[in-house]
This record gives C-alpha cells, structure tokens and sequence, in this order.
C-alpha cells in the first residue's frame, strides 16, 4: 500500500507540478498578452463603429445638400444659383444614388453606379434599390407644386464607410486565425514535452532500480552456488536498503517532506564517498567548508542526498572520467551556499538557462530529469535556490545551493 501510494503521489508531482506547472507558467503572461490583444481589437472595433457613424451622418448630410441644389436648379432662373447648384450636383463622386419617381420606381438617373452593369442587366437598379432602402431613408425632392410632382433619392455607403466598418473584422479574424495557430503550436509542444517527461519518468525509474536489482539477481546466483553465502547476504541487504531509499525519493518527491535538523558535512562526506567508489580513480573529489563540522541545517535527507546525487553525476559526465570535482561550502549572510564546481567542458550560454527545464538534456542517453527534480527538491520543499553559478566553455561549470539558515 505505501509503495501504491508513492507512485500515486509521483504521478500527482508529475501532472500538477510539471504539466500543469508549465502551462499555469504560460498562462501567468501569454494569456493576458491574448487578452489585450483581444481587448485592442475590440476597442478598434467599437470604435470604427463610431467613425462609420459619423461617416455616415456626414454622408447624408452631403445628399440633402446634394438634393437641395437639384430643388433649388428646378425652381429658379438665376444663372449665379444655376451655377452653385451644378457646382454643388458635380462635387458627389462617391456617393451612389438612384432616382426614383412618386411609386419608387427607378427612373433611369443614377450617380457613382457601374454603367457597365446597369446596361447588361435591366433589373440591375431595381436590385440595388432594395440594398439603398435597407440601408437609409430616402430623400424627397419637388418638382413641381402645381401639378405636385416629385422625385425621391435613394443613396448607399461608399467604398470608404465599407472599409471602415468591415476592416477591424477582418482585422480580428487575423488575430484570431493567428492566437489558433499559436495555441496550436503550444498545444503540441506541451504534449511533446509530456511525453518526453513520461518517457524520462519511466527510464529514471528503470535507472534507479536498474542497479540493485541487477546485483541482486548476481547475489542470489551466489547463494545458489553456495559461494560466499554471508558476504551474498550482506550485500543483498545493502542493495535492498538502496530499493527502499529509491522508493523512499520518489514517495516523497510527490508529498510535502518533513525538514529535520541534520549535521551537513557528514552528510556531504557519505554522498561524495558514494559518488568516488563509482567513478574513476583520475577523478578526484575535494570537500571544502568554512563551518564547522556539526553545523546543522534542516533538510530532508533522502531528497538532499538525491540532489547531490544528480550535481555529481552530471560533474562527472561533464569532466569524462578524468578531471576535478570540488564541493565548496560556505556562509553567505542569511544563507548557506553549496558550490559544486567541475573541470569540464562547461555548458554554452544558449543552453545554460534550459538545464532545468524537464526534458531538455545534451546528453545522448539523458533524459533531462535530474536538474528539474533538484530545483524543485531545493526551491519548493527546501525554500533555498538552485542555479547556475558560473559556466565558462573549456574551462568548467558551478553549481549553487543556497538554503536558508534559521
């Protein structure tokens, strides 16, 4: 049952904290970026509506002055008027009108319409007499007042009232086409990046058993044989304690851990120890500190363990068997700083802030794991930081620790 319960709560660390870690990081900025954008859009929107109504208020206020110089031109004799009046009927070039008689039927007098079209099609000024009249009222003129005759005009919008109204759709269309190719795109990223983060799960997971399971399917051939059946014993119970401590890592990994004051130079002692009897003997390992040997710190132990674990590990693959590791502690003010320094072949700029997002690994057989879970064993459980000191191409890399000291 405890070991159900590890997984699940593995599993929960994986969804709540990876998943939806990254995507909740996402929405904190891109989503009010879409937001605004959408906000902008709108506004255009709203306000285009305004100007197409001033357009067009504007526009009917040029067909009544428009109409008022065709009333004024059949009612008068005086060339002065007769002038303005033409002055005034020729200055329309945009705005198309029909006219019609007293039963609103098209007479065949019509401004800014294609001619080309009314003659190929007789019902032509019929039909765009129904779009006038959907779109404004007519403007009556007198002809005559004895007998009454009069003509009405009907007027539409103009090329340039269409733009206005019609542009910041299309304009949101484009923004809209646009954030559904960029969520497109996000979205098939997220499920690559889970499902490298579900492949590197199962591969640490089978990393991390691989060894003591191996070791003791050789100690219990041992035991079969009936050679060295004591020392098979011990050494099963050591790889059975390296089974529990795994099990241990992931379970807590997935729940909040419980910090307890713990000495910290035996503890680095026993982890660099570990990590030497499985390197090569041109690696060497130096310890340094100025605090003194019982200084305690709270930590969780199995956990800080593991991320000691991972920064060796990767100091190691960094210096290819041959070179220095260096573990430097030390009091920074308030904090406690743990300096785990290398002399590899260091890790270019454009990658250095990649290292710890899960997934992303340079290595051939990694799968970018380890850093992720130490920054969040550090950060979020520890309440210190982890980051990338100091990294210079040839020369080696620096990783720190800071915990808090209370």
């Amino acid at each position: 049952m405890n070991e159900m319960s590890n997984w699940a709560n593995l599993l929960h660390f994986v969804w709540d904290d990876l998943f939806l870690g990254m995507f909740s990081s996402w929405l904190n900025w891109r989503t009010w970026l879409g937001i605004l954008a959408i906000g902008i859009v709108t506004g255009t929107i709203f306000y285009s509506n305004y100007l197409a109504r001033k357009i067009a208020a504007e526009e009917r206020r040029r067909v009544l002055i428009w109409a008022e110089s065709l009333r004024t031109k059949s009612t008068t004799n005086d060339p002065a008027a007769l002038v303005l009046t033409n002055l005034i009927t020729d200055e329309n070039k945009s705005i198309p009108i029909i006219e019609t008689n007293e039963q609103n039927q098209p007479t065949g007098n019509f401004l800014n319409l294609d001619s080309a079209g009314v003659r190929k099609d007789p019902a032509y000024l019929s039909k765009m007499l129904q779009v006038f009249r959907r779109q404004h009222d007519s403007i009556r003129v007198d002809i005559s007042l004895d007998p009454p005759a009069y003509n009405n005009y009907y007027f539409g919008d103009t090329k340039l009232l269409d733009e206005v109204r019609y542009y910041p759709i299309i304009q949101l269309l484009i923004v809209a086409l646009f954030v559904a190719l960029v969520l497109i795109s996000i979205s098939v990223r997220n499920k690559s990046a889970q499902n490298q983060l579900w492949a590197g799960l199962a591969k640490e997971t089978a990393h991390q058993l691989g060894t003591p399971i191996s070791s003791l399917e050789g100690w219990i051939e041992m035991i079969r044989s009936k050679e060295q059946p004591e020392r098979a014993l011990i050494e099963i119970s050591k790889d059975l304690d390296r089974l529990k401590l795994i099990t241990d890592r992931f379970g807590k990994i997935g729940s909040t851990p419980k910090l307890e004051q713990t000495t910290l130079m035996p503890q680095l002692e026993q982890m660099i120890q570990y990590m030497r009897r499985r390197s090569s003997e041109k690696v060497q390992f130096t310890l340094r500190s100025n605090v003194s040997s019982d200084f305690s710190i709270g930590l969780n132990a199995p956990l800080f363990d593991w991320v000691m674990e991972n920064l060796l590990k990767n100091a190691l693959d960094a210096i290819g068997g041959n070179g220095t590791i260096q573990v430097h502690v030390s009091m920074q003010g308030k904090s406690l700083s743990i300096d785990v320094r290398d002399s590899g072949s260091g890790i270019p700029n454009k990658h250095q802030k990649q290292v710890f997002k899960p997934g992303f690994t340079t290595k051939k057989r990694g799968w970018g794991l380890g850093l992720p879970l130490s920054k969040r064993i550090i950060e979020q459980y520890h309440g210190g930081k982890l980051f990338i000191l100091s990294s210079e191409l040839g020369k080696g890399t620096t990783f720190r620790i800071q915990l808090p000291v209370s």
